[in-house]
């Protein structure tokens, strides 16, 4: 047996204080963020005879789990409460709203919110889940610029993890309003919460590791080239609603009163570079490709960002020239970024070729 692996009866001892709850999470864990043949064999155990022979006894299981679950709508009224005391500042002691013993808590406050929203977004109050969801995904976006509570890195601090936190949303919202209502509404979402370097402040920790940028999370659940088309339109109806109320990131898909990342025309583009290099990769010389040409024309997007994502539609285009002005003028404002450099380098030897 390799030395790295466990012995099947310490396996089992280290696992003896899981309970039903953090067992199916521990496996949701390796489904999600495994590869697709970890995927295969998880579903293919969940699907197994020894799996359907006790479906007969999981009516009255699934009915103690729901009755088990918290109820979404106090979550929600809890969560908003707990939002709005934050943004107030009453957990830096500017009012006495929340108790000097309760203030060093509010990590503590944070987790155990964001577990019962994610539990009770597994039931029938869903949509009130989604919401209480939303507002801690808002709320930890406003701590990467904002002191709302006494610690340096607020989201490390809580253990929450955004990424995690907003797959589980989508997955949820398209289970249950299929796949229209879920790419309409993560676009907003994506709009409104994606970055670049994660949702910690420094970039390195516990949570820090886990995190993946939402672009990526989105991707996952596109499976056709339909969707991938209708997500691309989806997304540009959220940029054209951005341009029009012209409040940055604070349009709709987030939760109540959150002031949300991306406000400006350049940090926008900056943060949804992976986002925009994923719709060319999957529309470029498609039926779809005229959906390219508005992407990188938008007025909602502006920057060495969009520079870049504009020399590499040009690129892959065959348009050598128009790519080279346009990675010209990333590089101008970062000349550093090795990402523009590499598309720089591959532009130069085509047009040496």
């Amino acid at each position: 047996m390799p030395v790295d692996r466990l012995g099947r009866d310490e396996f089992f001892a280290r696992m003896a204080h899981l309970d039903e709850a953090g067992l199916r999470k521990a496996l949701w864990t390796l489904y999600w963020r495994g590869p697709a043949a970890q995927r295969q064999r998880i579903e293919g155990l969940i699907d197994s005879p020894d799996a359907t022979r006790g479906a007969a006894g999981s009516a009255g299981a699934t009915k103690r789990a729901e009755t088990a679950r918290p109820d979404a709508g106090l979550v929600l009224a809890e969560v908003t409460e707990f939002a709005g005391l934050a943004r107030s500042g009453a957990y830096l002691g500017r009012s006495q709203l929340v108790s000097p013993k309760e203030r060093p808590r509010w990590r503590l406050t944070f987790r155990r919110l964001a577990q019962q929203s994610l539990e009770a977004l597994a039931g029938e109050g869903y949509e009130a889940a989604g919401r209480a969801v939303a507002t801690l995904v808002d709320l930890a976006c406003e701590t990467k610029g904002y002191d709302l509570f006494r610690s340096e890195d607020p989201m490390e601090a809580a253990r929450f993890v955004v990424s995690d936190a907003v797959g589980a949303l989508w997955v949820r919202t398209r289970e249950t309003q299929g796949a229209a209502a879920f790419t309409a509404m993560a676009t907003r979402q994506l709009l409104r919460w994606e970055t670049e370097f994660g949702w910690t402040r420094y970039g390195v920790g516990w949570v820090a590791e886990r995190e993946t940028q939402l672009a990526t999370v989105l991707a996952g659940m596109l499976d056709s080239p339909a969707l991938w088309a209708q997500v691309a339109r989806d997304h540009l109806a959220a940029l054209d609603d951005v341009d029009h109320s012209g409040k940055g990131g604070q349009g709709g898909g987030g939760g109540a009163g959150g002031r949300g990342l991306n406000t400006s025309a350049r940090d926008r583009a900056d943060a949804l570079t992976t986002w925009h290099l994923m719709l060319i990769d999957h529309l470029s010389g498609t039926d779809d490709d005229d959906l390219l040409d508005r992407l990188v024309g938008h007025a909602a997007l502006a920057g060495p960002g969009l520079s870049f994502v504009k020399a590499r539609l040009a690129f892959d285009r065959g348009d050598l020239e128009a790519a080279g002005r346009f990675i010209r003028g990333a590089l101008t404002s970062q000349p550093g970024n090795t990402q523009f450099r590499e598309l720089a380098d591959d532009i130069a030897a085509q047009r040496g070729s």
